[in-house]
């Protein structure tokens, strides 16, 4: 009736209303306030800050919360989508030093969603098999199918991290990559894959914290390895290995997103938001019935 509002409409009014106030604690849209751009150097990055964010950890984990349903919603169209014929696809790429999160953000952010329709990949040391082809046959092959979010844990951006730091390569060989991994993203994208490139940057004080913690705790003694003190004695090296990838792989097709992560809820904040703008962009419907509707029902009721 005119003028009157049932009880649920006037919770969904409030509801909404709270999240409207907590999607303005973003200054600016995620996918700009955390894009890689030619003046930011993860050098001098301040990796406690949460850029773009005017929110505290509470808002933000309320605000996970609250799009939850819409990033489980769209990723069940561009599962439906892949399974009627479409070719869309979206690709989380996680590069970070060691403790810089990144498997905390799998059970985290891509832990919202349906795991039927994500395929996961951790890339540690080549196997021996993968070690007899070229470092993109093993990338070719996983990534995600039309439908998917494919989530990479570590990515072929190793072949001018780690590859470059630890001496794998002569450096006459490993420049050459840049420019393979700038042509084969672009491919990637033009066959109808969302690329979301993600660069988390920890701290070298908060990476010795979370390796301390490690060694403190029985439940975490399996993921402490005593080769991480030879890696973390390189990470200066390794930032400059990161300043370079960021200069020169993030494209228009794929850029860089740089999300500090020594606050561990912003990263998971951020990553959820950046996923969901990269499903929304897609603006995905649900696929038309190849069948009459009409004539199913009247089949199914006669049976």
């Amino acid at each position: 009736m005119s003028g009157r509002h049932s009880k649920n409409d006037l919770e969904r009014t409030a509801d909404d209303d709270v999240l409207h106030d907590l999607e303005d604690r973003w200054e600016e849209p995620s996918a700009s306030a955390l894009r890689w751009h030619k003046d930011l150097d993860v050098r001098e990055l301040d990796c406690d800050s949460t850029p773009g964010w005017d929110g505290d950890r509470e808002e933000a984990e309320r605000l996970i919360a609250a799009h939850a349903t819409e990033l489980d919603d769209l990723q069940e169209r561009l599962f439906a989508d892949g399974r009627t014929g479409g070719g869309r696809a979206v690709l989380l790429m996680l590069q970070g030093l060691d403790t810089a999160g990144k498997g905390g953000i799998v059970r985290h952010v891509i832990g919202l969603v349906d795991p039927q329709g994500v395929q996961h990949h951790a890339f540690g040391v080549p196997t021996e098999e993968e070690a007899k082809h070229d470092y993109l046959w093993r990338i070719r092959r996983a990534l995600p199918k039309p439908g998917y979010i494919g989530v990479f844990d570590r990515s072929h951006n190793e072949q001018v991290l780690v590859v470059r730091v630890e001496g794998l390569e002569p450096e006459e060989t490993w420049q050459k990559h840049y420019d393979e991994i700038n042509a084969f993203e672009a491919e990637v994208a033009a066959a109808g894959t969302t690329i979301v490139k993600i660069a988390l940057i920890v701290s070298k004080d908060e990476q010795k914290a979370r390796l301390a913690e490690r060694l403190e705790r029985p439940d975490k003694y399996w993921k402490y390895n005593p080769g991480d003190l030879e890696t973390r004695a390189k990470f200066a090296d390794y930032l400059d290995a990161y300043q370079d990838m960021l200069e020169r792989t993030s494209t228009d097709v794929a850029p860089w997103h740089v999300v500090p992560a020594d606050k561990k809820w912003f990263a998971r904040l951020a990553v959820t938001e950046l996923v969901l703008s990269a499903l929304r962009a897609l603006d995905l419907g649900w696929p038309p019935a190849e069948f009459d509707v009409e004539e199913q029902k009247k089949l199914l009721e006669e049976n």
